[in-house]
């Protein structure tokens, strides 16, 4: 089968094979993954989500270093293939969608039984593929952590990006008013055309100034709730719009500049700082995140929220997956797509 190996630790953007890349060539020779248990399942994968956690991984500046070589993965969704003789609920011919810390990025993947989902009828595998990471992040963040309500003021950094648009989108499932704030004419458009209620260009206008402004037409006082994936000064400008009581959801830095967040203003403002790290859940609080997931999945299923694809890749154009990620080119999930039907798009 086909996967994509981590040899050494690198610059994900540098062909596969190349002596700057940290990809092995990409080639059908790699062994299929045997079932591990009598409930493992293998999975055909139709397509896997990249993530700024996987870009971060394979430079090795990630929370976590797996040793060397290894295939990286995160979310995905494809076809059960093969099941153990103890799975019950699953056969193969089945669609599922499930999220991995390695091993997505290749052709077949097994997983244990109940960490796989079952996609709904009528709702799109790539589609599916894209929803675990970001839609769970932010479900996670804003619907069991800060307890976001109606008619909350909820403020979206980064919201052009995988989690920032999931954000916008579970925000207005929630009811609440949605601030958006990303750069370009293009991701500004989109994000009011998925519900955001005002939206502001970081790279020419003032964050605070035209947060304010909106504010004060509707005539509220301020953000209840600051959804965080990018960190750094617009972190720190984002904190002077903050009410009394305010959620502030830490989910990454991608800016590449962690914040500092008093603790005496926190203090003084009562403010409730959460860190985010998605995947802890698994560990830590499984059925919040199965019980997080069967509830994405039924809004997909139902029309109230949608994945965006900005772009397509087949496994041997991931370096220019990830460059796309790190050029921020994507409006919404950058996706590598197996088989024939992938298709590039920069």
């Amino acid at each position: 089968m086909e996967a994509l190996v981590v040899r050494r630790l690198g610059d994900p953007t540098a062909p596969p094979g190349g002596e700057a890349s940290p990809f092995a060539a990409v080639s059908g020779d790699h062994p299929l993954p045997e079932l591990s248990s009598p409930t493992a399942v293998r999975v055909r994968v139709a397509a896997t989500s990249l993530n700024f956690a996987t870009f971060l991984q394979v430079q090795g500046k990630y929370q976590e270093r797996p040793p060397l070589p290894f295939v990286p993965g995160s979310d995905y969704a494809g076809v059960v293939d093969a099941v153990g003789p103890g799975v019950r609920g699953l056969r193969p011919g089945d669609r599922v969608c499930s999220f991995a810390g390695l091993g997505s990025f290749a052709d077949f993947i097994v997983a244990e039984e109940m960490q796989l989902f079952l996609v709904p009828d009528g709702c799109d595998l790539v589609a599916a593929g894209a929803l675990p990471v970001a839609f769970g992040t932010s479900h996670l963040a804003l619907v069991h952590r800060a307890q976001l309500k109606a008619g909350q003021v909820l403020l979206v950094l980064g919201a052009a990006g995988g989690v920032g648009v999931s954000a916008v989108q579970i925000g207005k499932v929630c009811r609440a008013v949605v601030i958006a704030v990303a750069r370009g004419v293009e991701k500004l458009q989109y994000l009011k055309s998925i519900g955001a209620d005002h939206v502001i260009d970081s790279s020419k206008d003032s964050v605070i100034e035209s947060a304010k402004s909106f504010l004060k037409a509707r005539g509220l006082k301020g953000v209840d709730v600051l959804y965080d994936p990018v960190g750094g000064k617009l972190t720190q400008d984002s904190l002077k719009l903050l009410n009394w009581g305010a959620h502030i959801l830490v989910i990454g830095f991608a800016s590449g500049d962690v914040p500092v967040i008093r603790a005496n203003i926190a203090l003084v403002k009562n403010w409730t700082i959460h860190g985010l790290y998605w995947g802890s859940y698994s560990t830590h609080r499984p059925q919040v995140l199965i019980d997080s997931l069967n509830e994405l999945l039924s809004w997909l299923s139902k029309g109230l929220i949608t994945v965006q694809i900005s772009h397509r890749y087949r496994l041997a154009e991931a370096h220019l997956a990830f460059a796309a990620l790190r050029d921020r080119k994507a409006v919404g999930k950058v996706m590598i797509v197996m088989g024939s039907s992938a298709k590039s798009r920069l």
